[in-house]
């Protein structure tokens, strides 16, 4: 099998929908409600629903550009075709950062968890072993991890639904029944602003992910509409679901200062409100979670290798290279393997901060390319046109600006080395700029059967 030849369309969309919810691991509303009901002053569920708006923002435009761009490339493919490939290559540099370190992030996780628990097992154990589970897993045809992934999920929405009937019955047996129905947790008198925009940099980490399925778009049927659809399908649901359950969470515990460590809230409450079984299923199934987080990350990050593989930035006889058989990438998810491994080697804290400079560079990237494909270029300029390609993305990238200006020092010296070393790398490919940077070459059999480029890639 041959580069050439590419990756097979075998997905619908409820196994991109797994494969996506399975990577922004619905438990993380659990990892983010202690700091974040410090930071909003107790108004976590609000914030929530204030950043799933802000983040749908950016969403729609993922969906405006994936129809006109149906490729494994994601946002490198997107910035590539409507500005220049030189700075497409830049932002695809830039989002590996997200993407290859988010398998690191998963593991580290659970490294975490696991030497609390067992201090006498060497920690590194604890991110090798993951990691490994979650290669072998992707060696297999893509529909394997679907498998593996959905029921990690189902294990996921079936413990956030044991915890929150857990939370109802205890403030049930504990209080008036008209107190679990409360308004404190959306409104108050020490409601500010300033404590929903800090809350909102939290929170918004919880939705970074979505935007990686659509480096699935080769191998999914019909990607213009599934993949658009998915997109949309995961921000409502991470956004509805986070604030349904942290507004109990929040009923049942307004004043996050009672927590000895706010970043373990959940862990606090697990064993207050099920007793010690229910708390150490919950850890069981945050370890699984987290582990199907790593296999869908995994998966993403080796379609963004294969892509830039086959425009022959990176060599293409490895990164380009799909097995005969199962018909994946092998050789990218043997690397993205190896990379993830030196996870042993950082924290949560310096991961994460990669993650974040990666994710906001290709969001705001993909906003602009929205504004240049379809209202500079394509002149699509009806009032309706407007909103949808020139409204819409700017108030997309406005979110993001106060993102930027939130994110921790660190995060952005860690992503400013990260570009400046693809910014030597473009220099050598590009023999000083005399050539432009390989571009994706977007042919008609990357294009489905039953779907149009023209008036129908340009419609909302």
């Amino acid at each position: 099998m041959t580069e050439q030849q590419g990756l097979k369309r075998r997905l619908k969309f409820i196994h991109v929908f797994i494969l996506g919810l399975a990577l922004l691991t619905p438990t993380t509303v659990f990892d983010t409600f202690g700091i974040a009901s410090l930071a909003t002053g107790g108004h976590v569920p609000l914030v929530y629903m204030f950043a799933m708006v802000a983040i749908l923002f950016t969403v729609f435009s993922y969906v405006h550009m994936v129809k006109a761009f149906p490729s494994a490339g994601s946002a490198y493919t997107y910035v590539q075709r409507t500005f220049h490939p030189n700075l497409g290559f830049m932002v695809g540099w830039s989002a590996l950062c997200d993407y290859l370190f988010l398998p690191m992030l998963y593991a580290l996780a659970i490294k975490i968890y696991m030497a609390a628990y067992f201090p006498g097992v060497p920690a590194w154990l604890w991110v090798i072993i993951p990691i490994v589970v979650i290669s072998v897993a992707n060696l297999f045809n893509v529909k394997v991890a679907v498998s593996l992934s959905a029921v990690f999920v189902f294990a996921q929405i079936l413990i956030t639904i044991i915890f929150v009937a857990l939370l109802i019955k205890g403030l049930a047996s504990s209080s008036e029944m008209g107190s679990i129905f409360s308004l404190q947790p959306l409104f108050s008198a020490n409601l500010t602003l300033t404590g929903v925009l800090a809350g909102v940099t939290i929170l918004a980490y919880s939705y970074i992910g979505f935007d990686a399925i659509s480096t699935l778009a080769e191998e999914t049927i019909n990607p213009t509409k599934t993949v658009p659809r998915v997109m949309i399908a995961l921000a409502l649901y991470i956004g509805i679901t986070y604030t349904a359950v942290t507004y109990f969470m929040q009923v049942g515990y307004p004043d996050a200062s009672v927590f000895i460590d706010p970043e373990s809230a959940a862990a606090e409450i697990a064993p207050q409100i099920g007793g010690m079984l229910f708390a150490s299923v919950f850890l069981v199934v945050i370890i699984l979670c987290n582990i199907s987080g790593g296999i869908s990350a995994q998966l993403s990050i080796s379609r963004l290798l294969y892509a830039m593989g086959r425009d022959n930035v990176i060599p293409r006889r490895i990164f380009a290279y799909v097995t005969p058989r199962s018909r994946v990438p092998i050789y990218n998810i043997i690397i993205s393997g190896l990379v993830a491994m030196t996870a042993v080697f950082f924290d949560l804290v310096t991961a994460a901060s990669f993650i974040s400079f990666g994710a906001f560079t290709a969001f705001t990237f993909v906003n602009l390319s929205v504004i240049v494909f379809y209202y500079v270029r394509n002149k699509k300029r009806s009032l309706k046109e407007t909103f949808m390609y020139l409204v819409s993305p700017l108030i997309g990238i406005g979110f993001l600006i106060i993102m930027w200006f939130s994110m921790d020092l660190r995060a952005l010296i860690l992503g400013i080395c990260w570009n400046a070393a693809g910014f030597i790398f473009l220099l050598y490919i590009t023999k000083m700029f005399k050539i432009p940077a390989p571009m994706f070459n977007f042919d008609e059999e990357e294009i489905p059967a039953n779907e149009n480029e023209g008036e129908e890639v340009l419609q909302a």
